[in-house]
């Protein structure tokens, strides 16, 4: 993220108090909503209040769900809506550089943007898929109010957000809650310990998974014929979630004949999201807004 873009994210959300969960919103700028509204999610992670930290780019044990809505303008508009998932090894979520950052730009291709800012799971590993699903579940019962096609809302996620996006493409509830498209940056995706990123796993399942639950919370073993179409992009330089992670999405996707694209970038370190500095940034961006523009006219088909 640029220098600029910091400063301004930081005068908008620094304000917010560190030690509370809703943080107060800023006097401009996106405002932080509660996901549930006044109601109690079902489960709770088991998280104190007072021990979130907040900072411009970095919300850390998150006890409560909110998000920030971002509309494009009425006369760019597509009728996309995307709800981000960003990174931060399900401890935190580190919704500046991989959510605010990453909605200006949808924003500017006409696409209305939800940046989810969900419970870290604290070992149980429902809480964000919980979240992930009211969030896409909020967008469709506001599509004509938000004039968005309730057929055209997609899931993006970095990262361990990436874990989430894929989880939430796969692992589906109800037509309402299924993404009609999928976007993953440098995803973390399978829970198999000899290529999952070891943070993540632990924070979603605590130290010692089941069987089964690491079967179940690996998205490649998940797939089906219902699983959204997917863009992944990752880099070969990737120290931190090793890039098999998306050749492993990839590849049951392909099984299934589920459309997919898979750009395997060279270079870049982890966590490059759609910062600038990026060496692969314009190809990758304007490979991603053809894919949209592909996805809005239909190209690839829906099972829903």
């Amino acid at each position: 993220m640029t220098d600029k873009l910091t400063k301004q994210l930081f005068l908008l959300l620094a304000a917010g108090l560190p030690l509370a969960s809703h943080a107060s919103p800023p006097e401009t700028g996106p405002q932080p909503i509660p996901l549930y509204g006044e109601n109690t999610p079902a489960e709770s992670n088991g998280m104190s209040r007072e021990g979130v930290t907040l900072t411009a780019d970095i919300l850390t044990g998150a006890a409560d769900a909110d998000y920030f809505l971002l509309k494009p303008d009425p006369d760019k508009t597509s009728g996309m809506a995307v709800v981000i998932c960003p990174g931060g090894g399900y401890g935190c979520t580190c919704y500046g550089y991989e959510g605010l950052g990453p909605a200006e730009w949808l924003r500017e291709q006409g696409i209305l943007a939800v940046v989810l800012r969900y419970r870290v799971p604290n070992g149980h590993g429902s809480i964000p898929l919980a979240d992930a699903e009211q969030a896409l579940r909020t967008v469709r019962s506001h599509a004509a109010e938000w004039g968005v096609n309730p057929s055209r809302i997609g899931v993006m996620g970095f990262s361990a957000g990436g874990h989430l996006a894929a989880t939430a493409s796969t692992l589906l509830t109800d037509p309402d809650t299924r993404p009609d498209f999928t976007i993953l940056f440098y995803p973390v995706i399978t829970m198999d310990p000899q290529w999952t990123h070891g943070g993540s796993r632990k924070n979603l399942l605590g130290a010692n998974p089941s069987e089964s639950a690491t079967e179940r919370y690996s998205a490649e073993k998940q797939v089906t014929d219902a699983t959204p179409p997917a863009f992944i992009a990752v880099s070969n330089e990737d120290r931190a979630v090793s890039p098999v992670n998306s050749v492993l999405y990839y590849e049951a996707l392909h099984k299934h004949r589920i459309p997919a694209e898979l750009h395997i970038f060279p270079e870049g370190p982890h966590g490059f999201g759609l910062k600038t500095d990026f060496p692969y940034h314009d190809e990758m961006v304007a490979s991603l807004a053809r894919w949209l523009r592909e996805i809005n006219a239909g190209k690839f088909s829906a099972v829903r």
